[in-house]
Parts: structure tokens; sequence; C-alpha cells
């Protein structure tokens, strides 16, 4: 195998090459070709994570990509953020999510904390 570190865009393009090939191939997991596909695809994971972050959405948003992907309507919300009223008010940015709104939705929905926390932009009354 001859691999090695993703330093310049010359290089990351040319990986990404290399794997579109081996993707085509389909290998097996644990061939020098399976093993040659999962090294370059963690190299060119972290290259990306380094050089293409992907910034968090704000919580709102996920809030609202959460309840269309799931199918989920306001009314569903109420156990975690309270009133019909208060989901909302939340949902319209009105008012922020709360410390105990943020762990009662990152339990029962499984969503990541540390973006339902992120500041987020409010509706000025």
């Amino acid at each position: 195998m001859n691999i090695h570190p993703i330093r310049t865009e010359a290089d990351y393009k040319a990986a990404l090459r290399v794997v579109s090939k081996l993707v085509d191939l389909d290998p097996a997991l644990g061939t020098p070709d399976g093993d040659r596909l999962d090294v370059l695809a963690t190299l060119i994971e972290a290259y990306e994570a380094k050089h293409y972050p992907i910034p968090a959405p704000d919580p709102i948003a996920l809030l609202q990509h959460v309840m269309e992907s799931r199918a989920l309507t306001r009314k569903d919300l109420e156990p975690y953020i309270g009133s019909r009223a208060r989901v909302s008010e939340v949902l319209n940015r009105a008012r922020p999510l709360t410390l105990a709104m943020i762990r009662r939705l990152s339990e029962a929905l499984n969503l990541p904390a540390d973006v339902l926390v992120k500041e987020y932009p409010a509706r000025v009354a």
C-alpha cells in the first residue's frame, strides 16, 4: 500500500479518485483493496473535517428538520417544551429554549444537546 497523509488539495483530489475506483470494485473487508479503501476514507474524512468543516445547525433549524423528517407536529413537542403557545413561541424564535427544555428534547428525541444549547437569532418583538 502506498498511502501517505493528505496534506494538500492535490493529495485530497488524488485520494478521492482512488477511493472512487475502489468503491466501484466493491472490495471485501479485510482484503488489500478493502483495507486501502478503509484507510483512505479515514484520511479523507480527517482532511475534510479540517478544511471543509460543516457548522452545526442552529437549534430551531434542527428542531424544524427533526419535525419534518419524523413527521412530528407542534403538539408532539408539547411534552418537552410546554404548552401549545410555548412551542409556538420557541419555534417562532420569540422565546429561547431553556435548559430544562433542552434536556427533555435531547433525551426524548435523541437530539445532540451540544447543538441545542448553541445561541441562535431570536425574533425581536
